[in-house]
């Protein structure tokens, strides 16, 4: 099990380059893991790395990434049963 930050952003995610965001600034974080779309208006990320670091990004994902009418993003710090070497777009 490896501990992992799990997020839930509800706002207009699609279209507006919010995965890219994610990833490409996942990345330069030293963080893996992924991101994916849910239902309307909402993506799911699960990040791993230094919490410290999950934290900061969940702030930089508040007040630099592309979404329109944000309206909440939730996290957790679960245990996830795999553990990633590369962050992805899951769709």
């Amino acid at each position: 099990m490896t501990k992992s930050f799990h997020c839930v952003v509800t706002g207009k995610v699609k279209g507006g380059n919010f995965q890219s965001w994610v990833q490409d600034t996942a990345q330069k974080m030293n963080l893996t893991g992924w991101v994916r779309n849910l239902e309307e208006d909402k993506a799911e990320i699960l990040l791993q790395g230094e919490m410290s670091q999950c934290m900061r990004f969940k702030r930089k994902m508040r007040d630099e990434a592309p979404i329109l009418n944000l309206k909440d993003i939730t996290h957790e710090i679960i245990e996830h049963d795999k553990s990633f070497d590369v962050f992805e777009m899951r769709g």
